[in-house]
């Protein structure tokens, strides 16, 4: 039988990607053309955050730059446009494939 090992109370479970992006009831992954992004919910949007919109029946990622919003794109969305934009949640990680076929942008 022997003795119980010390390094039992040390070892730690695999890594998940739940455990790396802290997902939990507030977070929602979304599939994107490159791979995935976690977005939280629960999260106030700031400044040069990058949020998830719904704008004229659209969804899409935009940056928050001033008092505007800039799409993946490059259009700005600011003024009275922005009573049409429904912000969904603010994106925490994007999970990439490594391999790009000449994407300019991996991260959108």
């Amino acid at each position: 039988m022997g003795f119980p090992s010390p390094a039992k109370d040390y070892a730690e479970g695999p890594l998940t990607v739940d455990k790396i992006c802290g997902t939990g009831p507030n977070t929602r992954t979304i599939k994107t053309a490159s791979g995935y992004a976690v977005i939280d919910v629960s999260l106030k949007p700031k400044q040069r955050d990058t949020v998830l919109i719904t704008y004229a029946g659209q969804t899409d990622f935009a940056k928050i730059m001033g008092r505007s919003l800039i799409t993946r794109d490059g259009e700005a969305i600011e003024g009275e446009a922005l009573n049409d934009v429904e912000v969904k949640g603010v994106v925490t990680f994007i999970i990439n494939r490594a391999i790009q076929d000449d994407d300019g942008c991996p991260v959108m």
